[in-house]
């Protein structure tokens, strides 16, 4: 009886704890979206959508688990670090910063919270981390530069594309490593490309920038893909244009705004990883000891229309791998 007894008091007891766990409010973690475009923009739609479908894989539910508190600066850069003390004051568990501005807003912002960068140019060389292996600190994530190496890749593709350039000018910002500008050259070398290298400061020197281009005869352009060529992308893409300069960019942003073709990092796939990044850090992973990844995906993207207008013609083996053809 005694040992009856104790069972069903112990049956009742599990009951109780059963219950009171399963009353046990959910902690809904709060993730800062800090970016450039609004979520509704059909460029962010698109990168947000890949973002939440990936995290949804690891088993999050949105509005159950974890919601995204978003900031967006709308072109205006300047606005970012407000928009960062703002999802400070919204108790956020994490910031997903994208792009370099961004990812600098919320680094001064925070040293405690935990901050994931997405389509981030050299985060070395621009001090947001002490290196690609060992970050330090709070931020890791996501760079779309991988090694110099690419710049190969650029000019292959852009002689293929247009087998007369033989003069190419390269847009080198303040920012750009020496080691791009060596591995230009020793590409061009091996295509039978001259290379006119112009540096430029600020984006008040671009028309004098391309004026020089005009006057070295280049008959090409290279735009490695660097926060300089980001921010001013659609400057630069309207000068090229204007001088039917046929242009290679590192962004797809830039084809879309008028550039003949662009080689980048898959943009998508980045913001599939940095919700790998946020998953890990919710689960207990410190930035610190995550090291930042370098992109493995690639598209090839041309635009037809801005070849018409200048007159080239994209050999069919070419637009055979594009991952992506503007009519």
């Amino acid at each position: 009886m005694n040992r009856k007894l104790y069972w069903l008091l112990a049956a009742i007891l599990l009951v109780f704890i059963h219950r009171a766990e399963a009353q046990q409010p959910t902690k809904v973690y709060r993730i800062g979206a800090l970016t450039n475009l609004p979520p509704t923009a059909p460029d962010a739609l698109r990168l947000w959508g890949a973002f939440r479908e990936e995290f949804r894989e690891r088993g999050w539910v949105e509005n159950q688990n974890f919601v995204i508190e978003y900031r967006w600066a709308e072109g205006q850069v300047e606005r970012f670090p407000s928009l960062a003390t703002e999802l400070l004051g919204q108790k956020v568990d994490l910031i997903v910063a994208v792009t370099n501005p961004g990812a600098h807003a919320a680094k001064k912002a925070t040293s405690s919270v935990p901050i994931v960068m997405v389509y981030v140019a050299n985060p070395v060389e621009d001090g947001l981390i002490a290196s690609l292996a060992r970050p330090g600190g709070n931020l890791t994530g996501v760079t779309f530069v991988v090694s110099p190496e690419i710049v190969g890749k650029y000019l292959e593709l852009f002689k293929e594309a247009v087998p007369k350039v033989s003069r190419v000018a390269v847009l080198l910002p303040q920012s750009t490593q020496p080691i791009f500008l060596r591995e230009a050259e020793a590409a061009a070398k091996v295509l039978a490309i001259k290379l006119q290298p112009i540096k430029v400061q600020s984006s008040d020197e671009l028309d004098g920038t391309f004026a020089r281009m005009s006057t070295g005869h280049a008959n090409g352009l290279l735009v490695l893909p660097q926060p300089f060529t980001f921010a001013n992308a659609k400057r630069i893409t309207d000068l090229a244009a204007e001088r039917r300069l046929p242009a290679i960019y590192g962004f797809t942003e830039s084809v879309e705004a008028g550039g003949l073709m662009a080689y980048e990092a898959n943009a998508a796939d980045m913001f599939r990883r940095a919700a790998d990044y946020v998953d890990k850090i919710l689960k207990g992973a410190k930035p610190a000891d995550l090291p930042v990844e370098q992109p493995t995906k690639f598209e090839l993207i041309i635009n037809l229309k801005a070849a018409k207008e200048m007159g080239l013609t994209i050999p069919p083996n070419v637009l055979a791998r594009a991952d992506k053809v503007i009519k």
